[in-house]
């Protein structure tokens, strides 16, 4: 199974730049889209082979999750279950026979840190609190835009970037307690060299010159590790600031 997860940075946006001819190419199972910044009625296209699950935002035009995929979930949840958390549309969770798998797109901390304590203190407890509950029930496997590099090597210039939104030392220690709940970075499995990305600046040629962030992720319970075969990045896919990242599962 072939799992691929991408911020598009605007869905409308992404269907004009060859979304339609990615997703065929790609020949994925599922495709977890995060800040579609779009509610199902602002879309009109017809995803052929795949369900739509929608969660948009409540304030129009931002952020927002989506799964496309070709096997129909047991169960579809939006949300964390916390009305506080709740209205951006950052979660969208399905039930499949093996796993759930959980959709994120992380509250971002903002360019001046305003956002930084309600990230790290408010959500990211309420997060895991979430995913250990899906754990009780069977393995998870969560993806999205984590809005944070986690290590050094996880960006191309850590130093320069050290208080900067993205990271903090705070969250850093957040997605090290999301982690510790009992999950594996899919990416670094595979792959412990650095240079690999996720995220450019549009701006001076970052993409081109690769100054970038990983700041896109897969995560496995750690009882799927022995089903993980591969994890991958695909810079090369244009279309977003982002790049889509997946898995592929025995």
């Amino acid at each position: 199974m072939k799992l691929v997860s991408w911020n598009v940075n605007g869905l409308r946006s992404i269907l004009g730049k060859g979304f339609q001819n990615y997703l065929l190419e790609t020949d994925a199972e599922i495709v977890c889209l995060q800040e579609i910044k779009a509610r199902p009625e602002q879309v009109d296209h017809d995803f052929a082979g795949y369900h739509m699950l929608w969660n948009p935002a409540v304030k129009p035009g931002y952020s927002g999750t989506a799964i496309l995929t070709r096997t129909k979930p047991i169960s579809v949840a939006n949300g964390i279950g916390r009305s506080e958390h709740d209205n951006e549309g950052r979660v969208i969770t399905a039930e499949f026979q093996d796993f759930f798998l959980v959709n994120v797109y992380t509250p971002n901390s903002k360019r001046e840190l305003t956002r930084l304590d309600y990230r790290t203190r408010e959500w990211t407890p309420a997060f895991v609190s979430y995913l250990a509950g899906l754990e009780k029930r069977k393995p998870v496997i969560f993806c999205g835009d984590m809005n944070v590099a986690h290590r050094e090597i996880d960006l191309a210039r850590p130093k320069e970037n050290t208080r900067n939104a993205g990271f903090t030392i705070e969250e850093r220690e957040a997605f090290d307690q999301v982690l510790d709940a009992g999950f594996l970075d899919s990416f670094r499995e595979f792959e412990s060299s650095g240079g690999h990305y996720t995220w450019w600046s549009y701006q001076s040629g970052a993409r081109e010159r690769n100054i970038g962030w990983r700041i896109d992720y897969v995560c496995v319970s750690h009882g799927i590790r022995s089903a993980l075969q591969s994890a991958f990045i695909q810079p090369d896919v244009p279309g977003s600031d982002h790049c889509p990242v997946g898995i592929h599962l025995a």
